[in-house]
């Protein structure tokens, strides 16, 4: 764990920068210049004391809190991805994964981007990602679990760092720096709607303050309440059209032959937010105890209850639903942490700090409107409302760092920093009820069994050292070793060393070149998963790769991901007042763990039901039934660069305006993909594309704010690059069509339609005004010219899905969002 990144160094760095203002309190003093973030000690990247983020040898991007409120964003990871152009996130993902918030940074899955609050490692969500898209098999941090209005800024290190922090860290590292004022007190609300649809209608409400705990010591505390309805992206539904092309696939249409009349010309609702509820709670505090020994501590909790509605073919079932079934998945979920530390100095010389942090996530998984078919034919009745799991994730971390700088013969000044780490990994799967996965379970959403429920733990022992060295002036050298030692998987050995060259205060470059690496989680090694599919007959399962039944089909153990990377760049102040920071990067990912030996027919069905699950009502489809698992079966290479410039302009009476801008360009290609025991690549095209083409090819975000009197205006204008998806043929796809590889073009899984996501420019635009010098009023929108996704043609369609490309990371399909914000502050 990075020593500076403690949350004793942000002690040191609160006294020596003053704070950002909160981030749902962004204009209570309008920021004169964004610039003035990048002057701020950082505590991410370095273990260094009092390096400003233009200093720093591997690039910093500094993130205040007034810019995140300016997003027009009420979650943490939606502001992020509006204001910062390396993180994207998808559309909408499939299944239970909508109703999580993981970013993605450099286009790489979220489980390779690393996230520190205060610097402490932060634990992830318990829900994996269950189906095949660009976050498969992700369960990275949810970001909207961590209370926004207790951010002070967010610090992202724009380079690998698996050398300074262990696993997770290959695209980069976002250290969330929170609050730590004894003093004041901050309200905010803010309530906006989609004007356009007419839903999407959501508020936040927060309150946080700061307290003195005697003359020496604080506490601060946040609360945070947020709501929003769905947001629902309509789109014609073939099943309900009435008319299709000659050659289309109506087997599960409702609307046939002059049937069901009623629901003609009805829309899908399938692609939209979800409906979630949501309280957040943090609270820092710190005391000296006695000379030179603080004690200091950090918690947070959170709830929330979140639906999905998931549209499906309407099928009918007499007596429960005769209006076709409209199942709605909903998540329960807890998520909580607890920090206690002591941190000193002169520890036979040395500044020292002891951390212990425990952290976990509950997610309890349901379904209702929905039947269990099996159940209705073996007994009769059905129950319309089924538990289907539980997952649990836990992580409790211990650190102890030290740090000290010295000269070496007098004319060598090093910072030297070591230290040791051990963590403790537990996952658990608590089954459903019964009725859940007995008789095939309820339609599309089977319960996990107790035969694939357990708990699994895991320990972590760790170990590094970090010198950096001021060699001349204007050169520094860092370098970094880390060993981690792990009890399920193989161990490993991190290395790096950055350089910085200032040819003159206005001029450097710097570069480094590191190894990484990222452990497989325990969701990846012991999570399962079987849906089935109403109608048809087919069921598909997901097996761990320790499970016999994967083992039967040529599952092998996991083992960790590795990557290279190497980034070059230089930061220029070409004319006084103007910056400019330019970094190029590459990430060479081998290992990358990918759903692997895909298994139809009767052995796939054998070896899901030697795990125990119930099959035999709904799998009579045996040639369309299928098992998968997960392997390291792909390697790729990233390659890009980033740009950031700032300027501020000085008008006198006319105010001031501070331009930004920031661009990302960012390319991922597959290098080798994985052959299966069957002899057939891992990777289908489809698959492919996720992996490199789903995130924008680059990113531009624009910003301007100006400031005069008792007005602001803050204006952004961001330009999505191209995405493409290979997209199966689907139902309006002639039977005669034929696929080039063999079999019928439509759902085939060899051959696939390119489709593009065309550049998008949105425009976003927010009007303030200083009520009193306590309250500030805002009104703004978000993408104020209703711009959307490209649609996708009739034959890509599904019936009963979406029109969009719902795994692009391009721009969102809610459209135009308005919105209006109070602060005030005591």
């Amino acid at each position: 764990m990075l020593f500076s990144a403690g949350a004793w160094a942000e002690t040191k760095q609160k006294a020596a920068v003053k704070p950002v203002a909160t981030a749902h309190k962004a204009h209570a003093h309008p920021t004169s210049r964004n610039s003035d973030t990048q002057e701020q000690v950082i505590v991410t990247g370095t273990r260094a004391s009092h390096v400003k983020a233009r200093q720093s040898i591997s690039p910093i991007a500094l993130i205040s809190a007034a810019t995140l409120a300016r997003s027009g964003e009420l979650n943490v990871s939606n502001a992020l991805t509006r204001t910062y152009p390396s993180i994207t996130m998808s559309a909408r993902g499939s299944n239970t994964n909508s109703l999580v918030a993981s970013i993605q940074m450099r286009g790489l899955n979220p489980n390779e981007t690393l996230v520190l609050v205060d610097g402490k490692r932060r634990h992830t969500t318990a829900n994996i990602v269950q189906k095949s898209g660009p976050q498969f098999a992700s369960s990275g941090v949810d970001l909207n679990m961590i209370p926004g209005n207790m951010i002070d800024h967010i610090e992202v290190l724009e380079d690998g760092a698996a050398a300074m922090y262990g696993s997770d860290a290959i695209a980069g590292v976002v250290n969330i720096i929170t609050k730590k004022k004894d003093h004041g007190l901050n309200l905010s609300a803010q309530t906006g709607a989609n004007a356009y649809n007419g839903d999407g209608v959501q508020y936040q409400l927060d309150a946080d303050g700061g307290l003195k705990l005697g003359s020496d010591g604080y506490i601060h505390i946040g609360a945070q309440f947020y709501h929003t309805d769905h947001t629902i992206a309509w789109g014609p539904d073939h099943a309900l059209l009435g008319y299709w092309p000659a050659g289309a696939d109506t087997r599960n249409y409702f609307v046939k032959n002059g049937a069901n009349q009623s629901w003609k010309g009805r829309q899908t609702d399938y692609l939209s937010t979800p409906k979630e509820t949501r309280e957040n709670l943090g609270i820092n505090f710190a005391k000296p105890i006695t000379q030179g020994i603080e004690l200091y501590g950090q918690s947070m909790l959170a709830y929330r209850h979140a639906e999905m509605r998931a549209y499906k073919r309407p099928y009918v079932v007499p007596g429960y639903f005769p209006d076709g079934l409209r199942p709605i998945t909903a998540d329960d979920e807890l998520d909580y942490s607890a920090l206690l530390g002591l941190r000193g100095q002169n520890l036979f010389g040395f500044d020292w700090d002891f951390s212990s942090v425990y952290g976990g996530n509950n997610s309890r998984i349901s379904i209702r409107d929905v039947v269990n078919l099996g159940m209705i034919s073996a007994k009769g009745y059905s129950p319309t409302k089924f538990w289907d799991y539980t997952q649990k994730n836990a992580q409790w971390t211990n650190n102890l760092d030290l740090r000290r700088a010295f000269t070496i013969a007098n004319v060598l000044p090093v910072n030297l920093a070591f230290g040791g780490e051990h963590r403790l990994d537990r996952y658990q799967i608590v089954a459903g009820n019964p009725e859940s996965y007995l008789y095939g379970g309820p339609v599309e959403h089977t319960g996990i069994p107790p035969q694939s429920a357990g708990t699994w733990f895991r320990n972590v022992y760790s170990a590094y050292v970090d010198a950096t060295f001021h060699p001349t002036q204007k050169l520094q050298i860092d370098v970094a070793g880390r060993y981690e030692y792990y009890t399920n998987t193989q161990n490993t050995e991190n290395g790096k060393i950055s350089a910085r060259y200032d040819f003159t205060p206005r001029f450097a470059v710097r570069g480094t070149i590191s190894n990484g690496f990222r452990a497989p989680t325990l969701q990846e090694a012991h999570f399962s998963r079987l849906n089935t599919f109403a109608g048809s007959g087919s069921v598909a399962g997901q097996l761990p790769v320790e499970s016999a039944g994967a083992r039967s089909l040529g599952a092998t153990g996991l083992k960790p991901e590795r990557s290279t990377n190497a980034s070059l760049g230089f930061t220029a102040e070409p004319l006084h007042g103007l910056h400019v920071e330019v970094d190029a990067y590459q990430i060479n990912l081998r290992d990358r763990i990918v759903q692997g030996g895909t298994v139809k027919g009767q052995s796939a069905l054998d070896a899901i039901r030697s795990f125990g699950f119930d099959i035999t009502p709904t799998a009579n489809n045996i040639a369309n039934s299928s098992a998968f698992f997960l392997s390291n079966g792909a390697s790729t290479r990233t390659q890009g660069m980033d740009i950031k410039a700032d300027y501020l302009v000085r008008m006198r009476d006319y105010g001031n305006v501070s331009l930004t801008a920031a661009f990302n360009l960012n390319r991922t290609r597959l290098h080798h993909n994985g052959m299966s025991n069957l002899g057939q690549p891992l990777l289908n095209e489809q698959d492919i594309a996720y992996l490199t083409t789903a995130t924008p090819r680059s990113k531009l975000i624009l910003n301007a704010l100006w400031t005069v009197g008792k007005w602001d205006v803050n204006l952004r204008q961001s330009r999505y690059g191209e995405t493409t998806a290979m997209m199966t043929y689907q139902d309006w796809t002639p039977a005669s069509a034929t696929c080039s590889k063999g079999g019928a073009l439509r759902y085939s899984n060899s051959c696939f339609a390119q489709f593009k996501n065309t550049p998008r420019w949105l425009t976003d635009l927010e009007i303030g005004y200083r009520v009193t010098d306590r309250i500030h009023a805002s009104v703004g929108a978000n993408n104020i010219f209703n711009v959307r996704p490209r649609k996708l043609p009739g034959e890509l369609t599904q019936a009963g899905g979406s029109m969009y490309d719902q795994f692009s990371g391009q721009i969102p399909f809610t459209g135009a969002y308005y919105f209006g914000r109070v602060n005030a502050s005591f």
